[in-house]
Formats: C-alpha cells, sequence, structure tokens
C-alpha cells in the first residue's frame, strides 16, 4: 500500500444547544415562573497522535469529521446534555493546518491530544433572565455554532537519520543491510516511490526516495519527500562508486537539497556515504575520496556485501545518534 502523506479533510465542531422557553407549572400554581434549562456544549474536534504511519491512507474515503451537537434545555431548569467531542487519530509526526486561518499543529509524542476546532456554547434558558423587574421572562439564546474548518495534514515522519542521494545510489540496499528492513530493489532508477522506515535498538533510519538535478523544480519525484527527514539528527547521503562522477553526483544533490523550505536541511549534520565499494579497486577509492577531502568532506565507504564494513558504518552512526 502506497504511503499516503498528505491529505485535506472537512471538521465540524458540534453546534451548542438551544436555550428554551418553559414554564414551571406546581399544584395550585399554574404560573410559577420560568423553568427553560440551558442548551448543553457542541463537541470539541481534538487530534492526537498515534504510532501508525499508514492511517491517513484509511481516511481517503472519510474527509468528512464532525463532532455531536449539544441537545437544547428541558424543563423544570434541566440543562441539556452537550455533545460529545470527536479525536481523529493521526500518526505521530503530523502537522494539521487549518486553511482558513493559518494556524498550525503538529503530533510529536504518541497520544499526544490538541484542540484543533472548538465547540459552540451553549444557549441560555429563560430562567436565566428572571429579576425583579421580570418576572416571566420570554427570551431565550440560542446554542452558538461550532467552529469549522478545511484541515491540511502533512505527515513528516520522525526518523533519527534519512538515507538521501541520487537514484540507485544504494539507499535501499543499505537500509535493508543496516536495519534487517525489506525495502524494495532494483538495478533501475527510481525503484523506491516511497519511504521506507528500518528500525535497529531502537533508532529509526529513513530511505527517501532518490533526487535528481532539478527536484526542486519538480523533476523527477520534486522533493517533497525531504520533509519525512526535516526532523532527523543526521543526514546520510549515499554517493554510489558505480558513477564516473562522484563528487559532482553529490555536489548537484547536496545544493537541492539546500533549497527544500529555505534551507532547513542546509546545516544539518551530514555523513557522506562512498556505496558500493567492490565496484572500485582500492587505488580508485582513495583517489576519489581525496577529491571528497579537498573540499573537506570526510567520507565513509561500504559495501553491503562486506559485514565488517556495514558494522563499523553502523558503530559510527550509533555513535551519532547516541
Amino acid at each position: 500500500m502506497a504511503l499516503v502523506d498528505e491529505l485535506t479533510i472537512f471538521a465540524k465542531a458540534g453546534n451548542g444547544g438551544d436555550g428554551v422557553v418553559r414554564w414551571l407549572h406546581l399544584k395550585g400554581q399554574e404560573y410559577a415562573g420560568p423553568a427553560g434549562g440551558n442548551g448543553g456544549n457542541g463537541g470539541d474536534i481534538y487530534i492526537r497522535g498515534v504510532r501508525d504511519i499508514n492511517l491517513l491512507a484509511r481516511y481517503r474515503g472519510e474527509k468528512k469529521f464532525e463532532a455531536e451537537n449539544g441537545e437544547e434545555g428541558g424543563n423544570r431548569l434541566k440543562g441539556g446534555r452537550s455533545g460529545d467531542d470527536h479525536i481523529i487519530d493521526l500518526p505521530v509526526g503530523s502537522v494539521v493546518k487549518n486553511v482558513a486561518t493559518g494556524e498550525e499543529f503538529e503530533l510529536i509524542t504518541d497520544n499526544e491530544q490538541k484542540l484543533v476546532l472548538k465547540g459552540g456554547r451553549g444557549g441560555a434558558g429563560n430562567a436565566v433572565f428572571k429579576s425583579s423587574v421580570n418576572r416571566s421572562p420570554t427570551e431565550s439564546i440560542p446554542g452558538g455554532r461550532g467552529e469549522s474548518a478545511e484541515l491540511r495534514i502533512e505527515l513528516r515522519l520522525i526518523a533519527d537519520a534519512g538515507l538521501v542521494g541520487l537514484p540507485n545510489a544504494g539507499k535501499s540496499s543499505l537500509l535493508n543491510a543496516l536495519t534487517g528492513a525489506s525495502a524494495k530493489i532494483g538495478s533501475y532508477a527510481f525503484t523506491t516511490l516511497d519511504p521506507n522506515l528500518g528500525a535497529v535498538y531502537g533508532f529509526v533510519l529513513a530511505d527517501i526516495p532518490g533526487l535528481i538535478e532539478g527536484a526542486s523544480e519538480g523533476k523527477g519525484l520534486g522533493f517533497k519527500f525531504l520533509r519525512h527527514i526535516a526532523r532527523t539528527k543526521i543526514l546520510l547521503h549515499c554517493v554510489s562508486l558505480e558513477s564516473e562522477t562522484p563528487l559532482a553526483d553529490y555536489l548537484s544533490i547536496h545544493e537541492e537539497m539546500n533549497k527544500f523550505e529555505q534551507g532547513v536541511l542546509a546545516h544539518k549534520p551530514e555523513m557522506v556515504i562512498l556505496t558500493k565499494s567492490d565496484t572500485r579497486d582500492a587505488s580508485a577509492i582513495a583517489a576519489i575520496s581525496a577529491q571528497f577531502a579537498a573540499r573537506g568532506i570526510e567520507t565513509v565507504t561500504v559495501s553491503i556485501l562486506d559485514d565488517a564494513q556495514v558494522k563499523a558504518l553502523w558503530d559510527r552512526i550509533l555513535s551519532v545518534l547516541r
């Protein structure tokens, strides 16, 4: 199932119940005064974080969410029942924006709950208006309208490290080798069309679909998936040694990432990983590493066929994450 990481829904909080005009009738006293009760408050709309990144896919056919209306007041000063709140469960990492007001809400932790739309206030019954100069009030106040809005939901995965690079740079293979994940791999570009996740020792790694030069202008898959690594502690930039121009590949993708959301990724810690080291001899790898070093860029070399290199890389990543 493809990952759904963007969705717009309509949500409406409940209306408040109306206050009512009622009169108290007692034995031997037909008109014993006003007795209209107040209406109940309308239910609120809440969002709640849960650990299920596929949750948005279930809402594609259900895009209208409503809280319950409050009930109107009753006789003998009985207040109406307040409407039940409606809680919308969303994946942890979701950013919810009220399209009309621009207000944003962010869910960072499991079971975190936030109020996004307030229900209407219950109306006042005629008993509220009784006074020394108004013994038989006929006024009442209707319930208030609940807030409603279009809510734009954007999922930003919360991962500890993010694998980025050109298509076919070995990101998915490396994710599988490091975490035991089962991401799809292939000897062609854009094998990965959705982010993949892997976890080990409680740390989560995200494999982001490949970027190409011009991604900021919408080429390839664009770079909408980069939001999933905006919260990572470190970027793992994979550069394939199969390429004839590894340094140029790195620089082109690095430049594209710097254009994402006003450079939010520009100063994030980065580890440059030269992948597929089994395709080059030692002297060629040393020459390529020297090209990066000349620009002040430290590199790590790895082949998924070499268990010792994979373990050494993972130990190095762990030292950063811890």
